[in-house]
Formats: structure tokens, sequence, C-alpha cells
């Protein structure tokens, strides 16, 4: 008789989409609520995105076990720069230091795919895009998850992006208002839901701007 070798894994898949946008003065981060694992919805009312600054906020999809662990360790090392600088990290700071984190891990990576967005030292809105081990890009906007390859395309049709190979290098954000950016998310996410079983419930979506931090919630299809 052949041997059964165990098909246990230490990842999950938890589902969810992400996206984020970056506009002249505001970025626009966007988040759905629903976790799952397999056919079944573990919590319709899980949050994806993790404020690690005042004007730095991560969303991020994948395996929720390693995406709790890695805000942890980003909190505790922002924690320690405060302590050191006496001034808050900046976004684009902290994008690097989420690239280490993940790179430093990459022969057991955090199986975590995020997006990164805020404002840089200028004020201008800034988005970073990640995969599993640390490799990044400064782009105009972004998705990650399980809605991201529905996503995406209606994004590149909205807002084409400039090649990052036109030289001199061109400007990656986006040339919309802050309220047409939220209308585009809400729609790209009303159209992924449609389609990807894994998103859908809420949305959550996070607009830092000059003056602060906003949440906005709209609700998306339960079934």
């Amino acid at each position: 008789m052949a041997k059964q070798h165990a098909n246990w894994s230490p990842y999950d898949n938890n589902g969810g989409s992400c996206v984020a946008i970056a506009g002249a003065d505001y970025c626009v981060i966007a988040a759905d609520t629903r976790m799952s694992t397999g056919y079944n919805i573990l919590t319709r009312d899980y949050s994806k995105i993790c404020k690690l600054a005042d004007k730095c906020v991560m969303a991020s999809s994948g395996f929720q076990a390693d995406v709790k662990a890695l805000q942890k360790h980003l909190g505790a090392r922002h924690l320690i720069y405060q302590h050191q600088h006496n001034k808050q990290m900046s976004c684009p700071a902290m994008a690097q230091l989420l690239s280490n984190t993940l790179y430093y891990k990459r022969f057991f990576p955090y199986y975590s795919f995020n997006v990164l967005g805020g404002l840089d030292n200028e004020g201008k809105g800034c988005v970073f895009t990640y995969d599993a081990v640390g490799s990044y890009e400064k782009v105009g906007y972004s998705s990650q998850g399980s809605g991201s390859t529905l996503i995406m395309p209606f994004l590149d049709n909205q807002l084409k992006s400039p090649s990052p190979l036109l030289l001199p290098a061109q400007d990656a954000v986006t040339p919309l208002a802050e309220d047409e950016a939220v209308d585009l998310v809400k729609t790209v996410f009303a159209s992924a839901s449609e389609r990807d079983i894994y998103t859908g419930d809420k949305l959550e979506i996070v607009v830092i701007n000059a003056d602060g931090l906003r949440r906005e919630y709209i609700d998306l299809r339960k079934d």
C-alpha cells in the first residue's frame, strides 16, 4: 500500500481585495471586509487596513495571521524609530522598511500582499505595491488580492499610468480629483464583488490628505 503523506501547509489564503490610488494632494486606500477560507466565510467585518503612521496606511490581503504578525513587527519598529528620531516615519521610509522586513523573511515569507499608501514629505500622494518577498515599486495606483486580476485592467483603462521607461520620468500620480477617485474605487469594488466570491460584504475606504485621515464605509453584495 502506498504511503499517504499529510497535505498540510503553514499558509492559507483568506482572500479579499485592496486598492490604492495616489493623487496630487491625497491618497485613497480601500479594501473589502470579507475574510474567507475555501468556500467558508469566517467573518464579514474584518478590516484589512492598518494605520502605520499619521500619513501612512497599509492594506493587506493573503494569509491574515501573517498580516497580523507583519503589522505588529512594523508597529514595534516604528515605535523604536519615534523614540530615536523624535518624529514619525515618512511614507517613503515606511515603504523601504516594509520591503526590508519582507525580504529578510524571504526563505519563510510572510504570505501577505500589500499596498502602502500615504503622503510623501511634499504632501503629494504616493502608493507602493509589493510582492510577498519585498520587491516593491512606487506607482500611481495599484491593487492586490483575490480580485486584483479583475480590478487592475479597470484601473489601467481609467487612469492610464505612464510607462516607467519614459524619459524624462513622468509623475505617477493620477489626474483625478479626490471625490472622483473615491467614486472610482466604489465602482471597481462593486464590479469585482460581482465576479470574485472572496470579495464582498462591506468596503472600507480611507482617505489621507492635508486635513488628516478619514474613513468611509459602503455595503457590497453579501452572497
